[in-house]
């Protein structure tokens, strides 16, 4: 372990005096990535020093304990700083766990109405909701892609994209199938039905990040469909894009223009390519490690909500959460936080193997 901090702190050192330089800084993308860089590494580079500066506080405390006068103080300084070490060690493991490089990134989520009729398309206009609240809490921004409404105001599915400060980070775990238990509103008879949604959460990723061959796609545009202005019988503004080589299909009907329409699209695009290809690398990275937390399949069961029981279970790390009205609300964080902390715990594992 303390090799590799060596090694980030020479690191460090050398980006602070290239980031300086004005030969560097008049690259302004070469400048931005080692600013980012640099950045990364600013927490584990302080508390190692920190580290280092106990360890230091003990040996010239050491020093010190052949002066009679100075016996006492001195043991007492050792004492003081060796119960310091334990905590910081540990803490240096947890931030050498290699950052997941989309944790700032935006992302776009889709959400899609699974087994369950209707039932499954007010759920998932419940999640819907969900993550709409969550996001106003987190002072987010979110922006409606694509949506196809059923007639009770559930969604065959939605797309949206939300920015703001770390989202992939909080939401990333969101991907796979939730389940619902309780009586339909479109039950009479009172029965308890199982329905299912599914959600994506995907990261916002530029151009540079994945490179697109304009002749690989196909467009179409067609009439919008739904509520929304006589604009949706009149214009064909809305947009398919198809990538021929992939068949991946991204579509988006929000907005008037068929450029905005064409833009939002190609950004859905781009991040389905880009999760096609992360979800590859994944696969590969689990036949050597498995991750507790599940690796956000869309076809793994995550999550339940019973309603009768007034109780959420996240299935992949056993936790419960009877709050039903508040976490649909967007009270997120408990699960959020715990589902971290077991992805985290799960890594530090790994990384001890």
């Amino acid at each position: 372990m303390f090799q590799k901090l060596e090694a980030v702190e020479k690191r460090y050192d050398e980006l602070t005096a290239k980031i300086s330089d004005p030969e560097v800084i008049s690259n302004q993308n070469e400048w931005k990535k080692m600013m980012k860089e640099h950045s990364d590494m600013e927490d584990i580079v302080a508390k190692y020093r920190e580290y280092k500066k106990v360890k230091q506080n003990i040996e010239e405390a050491k020093v010190l304990l052949d002066d009679k006068e100075m016996k006492e103080l001195a043991e007492l300084e050792i004492e003081e700083n060796r119960e310091k070490l334990p905590k910081l060690e540990e803490e240096l493991k947890i931030l050498l766990i290699p950052k997941d490089k989309d944790d700032e990134k935006n992302i776009i989520c889709e959400i899609r109405g699974g087994a369950g009729g209707e039932e499954a398309a007010l759920f998932a206009g419940t999640l819907f909701r969900m993550y709409s609240m969550y996001a106003e809490r987190k002072h987010w921004k979110l922006e409606i892609l694509n949506e196809n409404e059923t007639e009770l105001g559930g969604y065959k599915e939605v797309s949206f994209m939300i920015t703001g400060k770390g989202v992939y980070s909080r939401l990333k775990f969101e991907s796979g199938v939730h389940r619902v238990q309780r009586v339909p509103e479109t039950e009479s008879s009172g029965r308890i039905h199982t329905s299912t949604a599914t959600v994506a959460v995907l990261p916002v990723v530029e151009d540079v990040e994945i490179e697109i061959n304009p002749a690989d796609i196909k467009m179409e545009v067609f009439r919008s469909s739904g509520a929304g202005g006589q604009h949706i019988n009149k214009t064909s503004s809305a947009v398919r894009l198809i990538h021929i080589p992939s068949g991946i299909v991204a579509e988006c009907q929000t907005e008037r223009s068929q450029v905005q329409n064409r833009e939002y699209a190609m950004r859905l695009l781009r991040s389905r390519l880009y999760e096609q290809e992360k979800q590859k690398q994944d696969a590969e990275l689990a036949n050597t490690r498995k991750s507790q937390v599940g690796s956000g399949d869309r076809s793994e069961k995550i999550r339940t909500y019973n309603y009768p029981q007034g109780r959420i279970t996240d299935h992949r790390i056993g936790f419960s959460i009877f709050q039903m009205e508040n976490f649909l609300n967007g009270d997120l964080d408990e699960m959020i936080d715990n589902l971290t902390a077991a992805d985290r715990a799960e890594k530090l594992k790994g990384e001890q193997e």
